[in-house]
């Protein structure tokens, strides 16, 4: 599931769109003395690069040929196409048919245009906006889409949708009305950093609201029943647990729009599901799918020497990855006390050795991941700026040790032998400090006498190679570690429950961040968040984060956010990862990308195209 304030750039991008009714309504709806801003689009910071004329964006290929099908595999299984509800595992690329009033482009860090709205308007303060939606947007069904269709989308989002999400939206928008057919309005709530509140309702997916009161379909429930979009794509067929099948719509109503050409080129877009990783690799190497973006480095350094590589079949790509890093990381469950303790939890970071497992397990292809904001300019380094000191020093008597007046925290540096020694004797001191001293059986316990339990929460085959060298050092450092493989469907129910010790998790940043900070790391929705599977709370990170919402230029937000991720290091409720600034990709010859991709996207399902003329070669080689 994603946060519906962030993105992943494997997810298809939204849209938006417009029309110019109701004139008489603007005098009604904005204060009489506001300068009403009316664009096509609307940027955070600065100005837009496409202007209302464009005819296309410009990384995409405006002439890609239609046609043909891409496949990609799922990990586990799935038990739902609904991916707005925390009931059951949805299917991948599930929320492909809804779309939204506006779009993001994969060239712009902050910037969105007309989708399903074709204008937008607001005052300058932003404390409202208006949508000018498209007449001719249409659903699936070929019922209209209209203005009580998005006001019904916030509504059941606002009523039913994640609990996290609930928690930040019912803070920031007073209301949302039709203010005619093809008109809607949203205002928000007084004292509430506005900047990018016009993209976050913008950015809302749209439900058809007859489709739920004729079906009676509950929003809060799981289901394999589609919801019905007005998106490009149409459910064609799922086997459950085993396939989906996505197919383009002939009749899309968007399909001429200048911001969609170019792109949804594939007629049909296949899912396969795999039990594990390396069932998965097999199933690529038969042709059973066709596309793999590859995460394994032992397979990408030493398996990719089958027959259809080797016959010029399917290549190996590495192009390159502008995008912020996952954040992907070993994540403490901070709800547990034994965690609470800083020294605790710095003392196990110090036992997963990075620079043993690149070299031995990756074959030297990571770096480690240090910063939450990891490949981008928004990583704070060595110590703090004045712009980052700005927001820190008011907070000085709240913030962790060290951040004021220390560079910012990386992890540590082991040696290449897995077992570091020295970090063992610091990890060692650091556990006798926190009163878990080893007691004659080499275990460490407390004074009640109970053993520094981890249990490690795993559902990836391709992971058992490097946690169980991570749990041989904790064991030796006296910890009781344990490694617990589950299926996919226990991980997702423990996660959703915080039924867990450590598990491997991704923090979803963004290089505008925003009100979707909260999700993952506010105090306010700790508690119910499954984007904050750590539990994090901390009164300095609330209020950083509410100095990120609050900033009206790039060079303020930018220090802001340094500045919050400086805080958020200081924590160490994360032993970060790996990451790499390039993607390894493997896919059979038969698929086409622009010269130049763009910075934020690989755009696989956006903008790349099937070539026929190397299909049928490659089936009259007997390919397929």
């Amino acid at each position: 599931m994603r946060s519906f304030l962030s993105c992943s750039h494997l997810s298809l991008p939204r849209r938006m769109a417009v029309t110019t009714a109701i004139c008489l309504a603007v005098a009604t709806s904005l204060p009489a003395s506001a300068d009403v801003i009316t664009a096509h689009g609307i940027s955070t910071f600065g100005e837009l690069k496409y202007g209302a004329d464009f005819e296309h964006l410009d990384y995409v290929n405006p002439d890609a040929p239609k046609g043909g099908e891409i496949s990609l595999w799922g990990f586990g299984s799935f038990d739902s196409m609904h991916p707005y509800s925390t009931k059951g595992r949805s299917g991948q690329y599930s929320s492909i048919f809804f779309e939204s009033l506006l779009e993001g482009s994969s060239d712009e860090p902050d910037s969105v245009y007309g989708l399903v709205a074709e204008s937008l308007e607001y005052p300058e303060d932003r404390s409202e906006v208006i949508f000018n939606m498209r007449p001719e947007a249409r659903f699936s069904d070929g019922s209209p889409l209209t203005a009580a269709d998005v006001v019904f989308s916030y509504e059941v989002l606002r009523d039913k949708g994640l609990p996290s999400f609930r928690a930040v939206i019912e803070k920031q928008i007073e209301s949302a009305e039709a203010l005619g057919p093809h008109r809607v309005k949203f205002t928000f709530k007084d004292g509430v950093p506005t900047r990018d509140l016009p993209q976050t309702v913008g950015g809302l997916p749209i439900f058809s609201k007859a489709y739920y009161e004729t079906s009676g379909a509950d929003f809060e429930e799981s289901t394999l029943t589609p919801a019905i979009g007005s998106g490009p794509y149409v459910l064609e067929s799922i086997d459950v647990g085993q396939q989906i099948i996505y197919k383009r719509n002939p009749d899309y109503w968007g399909k001429d729009l200048p911001i969609n050409k170019g792109r949804h080129n594939f007629d049909t877009i296949r899912i396969e599901y795999f039990a594990d990783y390396n069932s998965a690799f097999e199933g690529f190497k038969a042709g059973t799918y066709t596309f793999r973006s590859e995460a394994s480095s032992k397979i990408w350094a030493t398996a990719y020497d089958f027959p259809a590589i080797e016959k010029g079949w399917a290549v190996k790509d590495t192009p390159p990855d502008g995008t912020l890093a996952s954040g992907q990381s070993f994540l403490f469950n901070l709800r547990r006390e034994r965690f609470q303790d800083i020294r605790v939890r710095k003392a196990i970071g110090m036992m997963f050795n990075f620079e043993w497992s690149n070299k031995t397990l990756f074959y030297g292809i990571y770096a480690r991941m240090q910063s939450f904001w990891e490949n981008s300019y928004l990583k704070a380094s060595g110590m703090p700026q004045a712009g980052e000191l700005a927001f820190l020093t008011p907070l000085a008597d709240i913030l962790p040790q060290g951040v004021l007046d220390s560079p910012a925290v990386t992890p540590p540096i082991s040696s290449e032998r897995q077992l570091d020694r020295k970090k063992l004797r610091a990890a060692s001191a650091l556990l006798d400090e926190a009163g878990w001293p080893v007691g004659d059986d080499g275990m460490r316990r407390n004074a009640a006498g109970d053993t520094l339990k981890l249990e490690f929460l795993n559902d990836s085959q391709s992971f058992d190679r490097v946690i169980n060298p991570f749990v041989e050092n904790l064991r030796k450092l006296g910890v009781d570690a344990v490694h617990t493989r589950v299926d996919n469907a226990q991980a997702t129910e423990r996660e959703r429950n915080f039924h867990f010790d450590v598990v491997t998790g991704n923090f979803r940043t963004s290089l505008t961040s925003g009100a979707g900070l909260k999700q993952y790391f506010g105090s306010e929705t700790a508690d119910i968040s499954i984007f904050n599977l750590a539990g994090y709370k901390s009164e300095a990170a609330d209020r950083l984060i509410e100095n990120v919402i609050a900033a009206e230029d790039r060079e303020t937000l930018n220090d802001a956010t340094r500045a919050l991720d400086r805080v958020l290091r200081a924590e160490v409720f994360w032993v970060p990862q790996w990451f790499r600034n390039t993607h390894n990709i493997a896919y059979y010859d038969m698929y086409r990308y622009p010269d130049t991709l763009p910075p934020y996207a690989l755009g696989v399902l956006d903008f790349w195209w099937f070539d026929q003329d190397a299909y049928a070669r490659l089936k009259a080689e007997g390919a397929f």
